[in-house]
């Protein structure tokens, strides 16, 4: 008997999922296509079922069900109620996600956000492991982060914590989705670099990898659209290191896989914007795309750990 938790990070298109054993290990492994183009009543029903898949996995293969099960969704989130509040690309609205998943398996239920998940799986066991103090900003689609304290992370009073990516870093700047003019995820995203890329080199099919190759090479286009987004994603960051103080700073997401085509020119940029402030450690990412399952596995073990040490009513 192998006692674990199940694990679901759920992106705009697909899920990963895991179990996890009492020691962080990854027991086994899963994909699923959320099936998003039918709908969101069968996106959940997909989330249902596949929990209840892995649950019965887990009883099959280590002699016992899960303990508890965490679970990482993109959008706004309410932790506190457990609910999927609204997530675009999913086109859900006030789902009671862990309501319905503890319903379904018959064990306590976490529900985090997307990001905030994969920062609390850096922030203990990757990139900011040992750090009391860390900011985590994957650069991808747009721009989010996570704020870590003591081994937690926080969400904010209503849940909006760490919007970085909504930060004005030029404004009057290019609209954003959001209402908004100038902010950051318009400039330093993978998806604006991309959008800058493919209008400067007149291949509307380049992306920020591409770009990025560019630049290794020496191509002055390149270096100057790449400046852009590095110097935007500076001032975004001198702001945040001013609010938060964070003792490392953990850049993912897709666009931190140029290395130090990305990493050598940040630490530059940051270090000529810092005054008083106190400069962190700039730092990669360490857990990739599975730093969400860790992640929700972390929050199912939190919940079994609060469970057994909350004393009963009347104790």
């Amino acid at each position: 008997m192998v006692r674990h938790v199940i694990a679901l990070d759920v992106g705009g298109t697909g899920m990963k999922a895991a179990l996890v054993g009492d020691d962080g290990e990854l027991l086994h492994r899963a994909r699923r296509a959320t099936g998003r183009e039918r709908g969101p009543d069968a996106v959940v029903a997909t989330i249902l079922d596949f929990a209840a898949e892995l649950r019965a996995y887990g009883v099959e293969r280590y002699g016992t069900p899960a303990r508890a099960a965490g679970i990482a969704v993109p959008g706004i989130v309410d932790e506190e109620q457990g609910i999927a509040a609204y997530a675009a690309n999913l086109g859900w609205r006030d789902v009671p996600l862990r309501a319905l998943l503890a319903e379904r398996l018959g064990i306590p239920v976490a529900l985090g956000h997307d990001v905030r998940t994969g920062g609390l799986a850096e922030g203990r066991i990757g990139a900011g492991k040992g750090a009391d103090r860390f900011l985590f900003v994957p650069l991808g689609t747009g721009i989010a982060g996570a704020i870590g304290i003591d081994g937690r992370v926080e969400a904010g009073a209503h849940g909006f914590a760490g919007e970085i990516g909504h930060v004005v870093v030029r404004p009057s700047g290019t609209p954003c989705p959001c209402g908004q003019h100038g902010c950051l995820e318009r400039y330093a995203s993978a998806s604006a670099v991309s959008e800058a890329w493919a209008a400067a080199c007149g291949d509307p099919d380049a992306d920020a990898a591409d770009c990025a190759k560019a630049v290794a090479s020496g191509d002055p286009n390149a270096v100057r659209v790449w400046q852009r987004a590095v110097d935007a994603l500076a001032d975004g960051l001198v702001t945040a290191l001013t609010l938060l103080d964070p003792r490392t700073l953990i850049i993912g997401g897709g666009l931190a896989e140029a290395g130090e085509v990305l990493f050598s020119p940040l630490r530059d940029a940051v270090r000529l914007r810092v005054t008083f402030q106190r400069l962190p450690a700039i730092v990669p990412a360490a857990l990739g795309d599975t730093a969400g399952c860790l992640g929700a596995g972390l929050l199912a073990r939190d919940l079994l750990t609060t469970t057994s040490t909350t004393p009963e009513v009347g104790a």
